[in-house]
């Protein structure tokens, strides 16, 4: 496995830091959040972080035409037969629902080509939606794997409101990777993504908005668990990537490293073809893994570690709004209403 090895990229491992210097590093790193990116998303979304969470309402507030994907349950048969298309209903969104993150924290979110690593992209991004979600009156939890240098999931904060829940995620998250594992713990080997999907539907007993985040570097057989709880919950697949993972820079003789392994490997990316197989090889990786989220059927956000959080929130967003449909006042041609 070549992506998203590079070992020099890999801190050795650390012993946390004590839980006041969390603390304070929470803090002061929520704060530098809600100044460069919170702000600048209140502006711009102008109240639409209603698109980040897809209610469950009972007051109808809109019809549209049948997408894939949707609820099947929520086809007006009525509207379908007079206009014989498909149709379903939009509903208004509950106010005070549950988000919960998903967190893939195994060795391979540590790679970073550039000034942050994918572990960097999925702390600014969880603690971003949690704040937004959180100060609008929902509940945010989270499920940690992999944080505790092992293969497993390790950690569950209770869905809770307020600035404190999100301080407390954050703290969770800084503690650095390479931990040591608890007494009895086997060590970390290659991703099981399956096993956090699966702890999951075991423990989202309530209809949530799901934000599953990872580089989805995982052993084989995620998909078919995604997909189970995406039928339950409104999940959104956040797939972690840098762009050293898919094409390499001539940059000589490399040692390359598998973070999850430990497998080294020296390659010479001088030769022109080793990096066009590399590219090839990643190519087909994307393709396969688009296909696998296809399949599952959930919304998909791509973040690259040389994204612009701000951006990419509102690129998904903007997705998020386009596929729900959502439009003020229903349309005449349908014969109700507003």
């Amino acid at each position: 496995m070549l992506f998203g090895l590079f070992g020099s990229r890999v801190k050795p491992p650390a012993s946390p830091p004590p839980v006041a210097v969390r603390a304070g590093q929470a803090d002061a790193l929520l704060k530098r959040l809600e100044w460069t990116v919170i702000r600048r998303l209140d502006g711009l979304l102008q109240g639409d972080y209603r698109t980040l969470m897809r209610g469950t309402g009972l007051d109808l507030a809109d019809l549209r035409e049948y997408q894939l994907h949707d609820d099947v349950r929520h086809i007006d048969w009525n509207v379908t037969a007079r206009l014989q298309q498909p149709h379903v209903r939009v509903f208004t969104e509950d106010r005070e629902m549950a988000a919960w993150f998903l967190l893939d924290l195994s060795p391979s979110v540590d790679f970073g080509s550039g000034t942050q690593r994918k572990r960097d992209v999925l702390q600014g991004f969880a603690a971003v939606l949690a704040r937004l979600l959180s100060r609008h009156g929902n509940r945010v939890g989270a499920m940690l794997y992999g944080g505790q240098g092992r293969a497993a999931v390790d950690t569950v904060l209770p869905a809770r409101g307020g600035r404190m829940q999100v301080l407390q995620l954050l703290q969770l998250l800084i503690a650095p990777s390479g931990v040591p594992a608890r007494s009895g713990a086997k060590p970390h080997g290659p991703t099981q993504l399956a096993e956090l999907l699966r702890a999951a539907q075991h423990t989202l007993r309530q209809r949530s908005t799901v934000f599953v985040v990872s580089d989805f570097i995982s052993e084989p057989g995620w998909d078919k668990p995604l997909g189970e709880l995406a039928r339950r919950h409104d999940v959104v697949a956040v797939r972690l990537l840098d762009p050293l993972e898919l094409a390499l820079p001539n940059l000589g003789l490399v040692t390359v490293r598998d973070a999850e392994t430990g497998e080294q490997m020296l390659v010479d990316t001088n030769d022109g073809g080793f990096r066009q197989r590399f590219a090839r090889i990643a190519a087909q990786r994307e393709a396969e893994l688009r296909e696998a989220l296809a399949r599952a059927g959930v919304d998909t956000l791509e973040l690259s570690t040389d994204d612009d959080l701000a951006d990419a929130i509102l690129r998904f967003v903007d997705l998020r709004r386009r596929r729900l449909g959502v439009r003020r006042g229903l349309p005449a041609h349908l014969g109700v209403s507003a």
